[in-house]
């Protein structure tokens, strides 16, 4: 009996570590998207300092929690956030406008899918 207690007190463990896990990388992304958001508004009134500045502290804000990041999640999802924000910021340095866009758009978006694929769901599970 001793050892269901144990099984169930560490299944209980690990579900609140991935409650707890899907809920932080939801709130990181959440944030991230905003910021890269608010720099495509930037980047349309040509204010291409200020939108620059966005995307590095978000980037800075992704990179901080590289080592959680790299533990938690797929290598390779982490990477290709890492080469959207490189891409994202070449391209708004270059004044490109509409292929800086579609990157951001394209890195916000990936930001959301690695958000929805760790939240604890009926499509998930299967």
């Amino acid at each position: 009996m001793k050892r269901l207690w144990i099984a169930l007190g560490l299944l209980g463990l690990l579900l609140t570590a991935t409650l707890y896990n899907a809920q932080y990388l939801d709130r990181l992304t959440g944030q991230l998207c905003v910021q890269l958001l608010q720099a495509e508004q930037l980047a349309a009134r040509e204010d291409w300092g200020q939108s620059e500045a966005l995307i590095r502290a978000a980037q800075g804000a992704w990179d901080a929690r590289e080592f959680y990041l790299h533990v938690t999640l797929r290598h390779g999802d982490t990477d290709q956030i890492k080469t959207g924000f490189d891409e994202t910021l070449r391209l708004l340095r270059s004044r490109e406008g509409g292929e800086y866009a579609a990157a951001s758009a394209r890195l916000v978006r990936q930001l959301q899918l690695i958000s929805e694929a760790e939240q604890l769901t009926l499509e998930n599970l299967l």
